[in-house]
């Protein structure tokens, strides 16, 4: 397995993760409850920004460029 796709699993599990913790964040009942899941969400939101950048540093991960003509049109779309 190389490099590349030993990062894309381990971003979509800490996605999942972070899925998982905000959910916990949400449905908590106690207080103690709701900052132990925001501070692990906050942990793998870091984590998770990381890999992301590792990847777009080695051109793993790249982002399409949005046409302004399609910007519009969708904030058109939903001004409405």
């Amino acid at each position: 397995m190389e490099d590349r796709d030993l990062m894309e699993k381990e971003l979509l599990s800490i996605k999942g993760v972070c899925d998982l913790y905000m959910h916990g964040t949400v449905e908590s009942t106690t207080a103690e409850a709701h900052a132990a899941f925001k501070d692990a969400l906050n942990t793998s939101l870091d984590i998770q920004n990381k890999i992301y950048n590792m990847m777009a540093e080695r051109g793993w991960y790249t982002t399409d460029t949005a046409e302004q003509t399609k910007i519009n049109e969708l904030k058109q779309k939903f001004s409405n």
